[in-house]
Order: structure tokens, then C-alpha cells, then sequence
């Protein structure tokens, strides 16, 4: 049985509750808000972005998720799944959970604009005794912050940070298997949330706000940094010679000390450079790695160009580009690095092409046409249309994604 034909096992939970969820039609929002309905609750997704639900109400997922498909039609049906644009919605709310974004602004510096827009219209409906969980990712003393704002208003509800540490795509079966870091601005807000997700079905790791706020921050920080060192050894192995997947292969094979070594590739998405830049920041910019690992991953698109123009005059060839999410079977766009390679492309080639299986867009052609009519072909995304694709034409594959065997 694949990931896709699996069912997850809900428990349903002792006491239902009424909770809104703002930023509920977004990827951490959504399929939150679809398990809190599956296991009992009752939920409304407050979203300012009416087109996508509309699309919810409908029963279609805005976009891919696994087994959210099944999903969503079946709360539909129980009537526990609302949608509302409208905040006064929350004042008839038992627990209200924060999933909106947090930006960097042109500087890299994080923006705090957006969310505090937000929350003021949060504390204009919010009731005593209601909790609100704040999911979204902040950088260190933001969650104090704002419950000192809340003690200012005298608003009497219970502040909690409650990082999300799901993978997108892939967030109903991670949701209730991996560990929930919890932490309040009191102990009984603290313990309020762990109740609440304890109930929900998740193991509790108890923490302080800041601490709550930084592990969040370490854990895509890592990742975007260890990603950085497998992109330089990429490269370093490029200006050699070498085949960096027979290098990576020889290396890890029966080797437990190299388990934590990532595969090269771009690492992008609408988190992990982000929230890197964000603890960056917080230490007065003084996070070098992340600066560097910053410079290394935004540059291996450039990387790749001028790699190609050492061996081919590209401004007579059509370039064509596999892939344009930010991640292998996933329809999000967002900061996919696989654009930057086309602004670069663009720049030094007759024509690019690009295809996607799971972006509609009318620049984009099917995959049969880019095999056709490009000269040269690169991987952008590990889509698993792509995997062991057969092509006579140079593929340039950081992942070393084509010619995996498949697991």
C-alpha cells in the first residue's frame, strides 16, 4: 500500500471543541484544520482569500496533499468543516490557531507588519477564556511580545507557541506521528495546549516560548545549511571532474557517520531561506553559516549556467527546464529556484522551455515538447515523472534524481 491509498487512523477526541483557524486555506492551515474535523472538532477556516474557498467548500483541495482528497469531502459531510472571511467568527470559538506567514522584507530582516495587522483584528473578537495558538514562525520574543499585548488589553485568554514542523505534502501523516513542541506564556497556557494536542494525538515536548521559537528556527536552519554543504561539495566536484554521485554514493554506502550527508540540489520553498535569514537576523546578522549556506544554495542556478557555457554556446540553444515547483511531487511555486535558473537561462539562451506535471501555467509546455525541441535538459524539481526519463540530450541532474533507483 503507497502513501497515497493509506488511512491515517483518527482518534477521536474526548472533548470537541469549536476552533477557527486563521490562514485556514493555506498548506499548514488546510490539512490541519481537515484532521482537527476528522478526529471530533469543529472547525472554521477564516482566510481572506475567497477563490480558495470557494474551491474548499466545493470539496477540491487548492492544492496537492496526501489523502486530503478523500479528506475533505468526508468533513464537508459531517458538517463540521465552516469557511469564513469574516474574523468576528472567532468570538465563538473555544481555541483560535495563528498559520499565516511571516515574511522577510527586501533587507532579509524579518517583517513583523503583516502579523501584528492580524493579531489587532484578532483582539478586536477574541473572548476570555479563549486559547490561541500561534503556529506561524517567529522569530525569538515574539510570542512574550505579544502576551504582554494581551495583558495590555486585558483581553484574558491564554497565549501559546505551537511551531508546525510538518513536511508540505505530507502534513496528514505527520501531523499526529511526529512530536509537538509546546509552550505558553503562563503554565496554564502552556498546559492548556499540551491538553489540547495530547488529546489530538501527539507525543508533548514542554518548552519555554524562546525556546519553542529558536527550536523551530534551528530545525529549518539546519536543514538549509546541510543542504548548503552538499551544494558546495557539488560544486567543488564539478570544478574536478568528478562525478559528485559516485563520490556521494562511495561515501554513505554502509557508512553510519555519513548518514545526516544530503543529496545536492536546489533548496528552495517558502521556508527554509526565510527562517534562516530570520535567526540571522535576530543575532544581529552575526549566523555566518547561514549567510554563507545563503550565498552557496542561491548561487548553484548561476552555478550551473556559466558550468554550461564552458561546453556549449548557448545563445543559439533551446534550454529546457524539468520541474518548476520547489520540491519533487508538489505543486507549490513559491521560491523555487527553479525560476531563478530560468531568469539566468533567459539571459544567455535562444529560447527556454519549461514543464511541470503539477503546475498549470500557459509559459509551460508538456514534457514530450521539451524533450523534443530543447538542446539541453535540467532537472529542476524530483518529480517522479521525471524519474529514469530517457533522453539522447546532455541532462544536467544535481539530484542525481534520474538515474536513482527508485526505492
Amino acid at each position: 500500500m503507497n502513501e497515497q491509498e493509506a488511512q491515517t487512523e483518527t482518534t477521536q477526541v474526548q472533548h470537541p471543541l469549536r476552533i477557527a483557524i486563521i490562514g485556514g486555506a493555506g498548506h499548514v492551515g488546510l490539512p490541519f484544520g481537515l484532521a482537527l474535523c476528522d478526529c471530533g472538532h469543529t472547525v472554521t477556516l477564516v482566510d481572506l482569500n475567497q477563490s480558495q474557498l470557494d474551491t474548499i467548500r466545493a470539496g477540491q483541495m487548492p492544492f496537492s496533499e496526501i489523502n486530503a482528497d478523500r479528506l475533505l469531502p468526508k468533513v464537508l459531510t459531517s458538517g463540521r468543516l465552516h469557511c469564513s472571511t469574516d474574523f468576528s467568527v472567532l468570538s465563538e470559538q473555544d481555541v483560535v490557531i495563528v498559520t499565516i506567514g511571516t515574511p522577510v522584507d527586501e533587507y532579509l530582516d524579518p517583517s513583523l507588519r503583516a502579523f501584528d495587522q492580524v493579531m489587532e483584528e484578532v483582539f478586536q473578537h477574541t473572548q476570555p477564556g479563549q486559547l490561541l495558538i500561534i503556529r506561524s514562525t517567529v522569530f525569538p520574543g515574539v510570542t512574550e511580545r505579544l502576551g504582554r499585548l494581551i495583558a495590555e488589553h486585558n483581553l484574558q485568554i491564554d497565549v501559546s507557541y505551537c511551531p508546525e514542523r510538518i513536511a508540505q505534502g505530507r502534513a496528514l501523516l505527520e501531523l499526529t506521528q511526529l512530536p509537538q513542541l509546546v509552550s505558553g506564556c503562563t503554565e496554564q497556557a502552556c498546559q492548556r495546549a499540551a491538553d489540547f494536542f495530547s488529546d489530538f494525538g501527539q507525543e508533548i515536548i514542554e518548552l519555554s516560548t524562546v525556546e519553542a521559537e529558536l527550536g523551530k528556527l534551528f530545525t529549518n536552519s539546519y536543514r538549509y545549511i546541510n543542504f548548503s554543504i552538499s551544494n558546495q561539495f557539488y560544486m567543488l566536484a564539478q570544478r574536478y571532474d568528478a562525478d559528485f554521485d559516485r563520490i556521494y554514493h562511495a561515501i554513505t554506502y554502509r557508512y553510519p557517520r555519513m548518514n545526516g550527508f544530503a543529496r545536492a540540489g536546489f533548496a528552495g520553498g517558502p521556508c527554509l531561506l526565510k527562517d534562516t535569514m530570520q535567526l540571522a537576523s535576530f543575532n544581529h546578522n552575526l549566523l555566518t553559516l547561514g549567510q554563507t549556506a545563503m550565498a552557496v544554495n542561491e548561487g548553484l542556478p548561476g552555478f550551473i549556467v556559466e558550468r554550461l557555457k564552458q561546453d556549449h554556446d548557448l545563445t543559439g540553444l533551446t534550454v529546457g527546464i524539468l520541474g518548476m515547483a520547489f520540491k519533487g511531487n508538489c505543486d507549490d511555486p513559491r521560491s523555487s529556484l527553479s525560476y531563478k535558473l530560468r531568469k539566468v537561462l533567459t539571459l544567455e539562451c535562444r529560447r527556454v522551455l519549461c514543464t511541470d506535471p503539477f503546475i498549470n501555467s500557459p509559459d509551460f509546455v508538456s514534457l514530450e515538447t521539451i524533450l523534443d525541441e530543447s538542446d539541453i535538459l535540467i532537472l529542476g524539481a524530483c518529480h517522479d515523472d521525471y524519474r529514469g526519463v530517457q533522453t539522447t540530450k546532455p541532462l544536467i541532474d544535481v539530484f542525481g534524481f534520474t538515474a536513482r533507483q527508485e526505492p
